[in-house]
């Protein structure tokens, strides 16, 4: 593991220095994940509590003599894979940064900061408002007709898919202002593209997991408000928009 730091963009280096740059940084990957691992399955009562608390009071129930521990230990990967998520972002970027000039870096540095923090972002979102709203419609459904549980497993697999989906959804601006800042696409094809962008959000939202209508609507909503707030990242730092630069006073005819 002898390179912390992104290799220069001039670099030569060969075929196996390469494939030994990745092994260092797959291996500084696996240690924080490890370490994240252990400190969050020891820390696992904190993690049950925090995850079951939209349950309003229920308990999960577990129907064999190790769903307790595979339960338990499953939902402390997914919390290690949250924490150690900057960690792999910048090994990663680290690998491919000298595949980029200077100025390409330039684009990929602040959206590498804001991946995690929008990741975040969305979990917490999913957490407070998608999670509370979806359990409290499914739990009551024809609650007179069904005697309801919640089993463990189904419960932390369908908490962790739904936090990670409103972590990706809320990735929605860095896609974007990629796009812009490579000169993809604009501003004004953005504003002239919304309409489309609200039936394509409809039915992402639909495909997110979550069968009920209320976490669909939840879904939709900050995806239409991302689809707005990446408008006005690619207005004030994206590339300049041709078609306005044309049009602009110093360049009138």
């Amino acid at each position: 593991m002898r390179r912390l730091k992104p290799v220069a963009h001039d670099a030569k280096l060969s075929l196996v220095d390469h494939l030994d740059e990745l092994r260092s940084r797959v291996i500084v990957s696996i240690a924080a994940f490890g370490a994240a691992l252990a400190v969050c399955f020891w820390q696992n009562h904190l993690i049950l509590q925090i995850v079951n608390r939209p349950l309003d009071g229920r308990r999960p129930i577990t129907l064999g003599p190790a769903e307790a521990f595979t339960a338990t230990f499953r939902l402390a990967a997914y919390a290690a894979i949250v924490l150690t998520l900057p960690v792999i972002l910048y090994e990663a970027y680290a690998f491919l940064a000298p595949a980029f000039a200077a100025d390409e870096r330039r684009v990929a540095t602040p959206l590498l900061l804001m991946v995690p923090a929008l990741f975040v972002c969305g979990v917490v979102f999913g957490y407070l408002l998608v999670m509370p709203a979806a359990l409290k419609f499914l739990l009551h459904f024809n609650a007179d007709e069904f005697q309801v549980h919640v089993r463990a497993s189904d419960y932390y697999s369908f908490a962790s898919q739904t936090l990670i989906a409103c972590g990706l959804v809320f990735q929605v601006p860095v896609g974007i202002l990629a796009l812009t800042r490579l000169g993809v696409v604009t501003p004004h094809k953005l504003r002239k593209w919304r309409r489309y962008a609200i039936v394509v959000n409809a039915v992402v939202a639909m495909a997110l997991p979550g069968v009920d209508p209320v976490s669909m609507l939840l879904e939709m909503l900050p995806l239409i408000a991302l689809y707005e707030i990446s408008i006005l990242l690619a207005v004030l730092c994206g590339r300049p928009d041709p078609a306005l630069a044309e049009t602009a006073p110093g360049n009138a005819a």
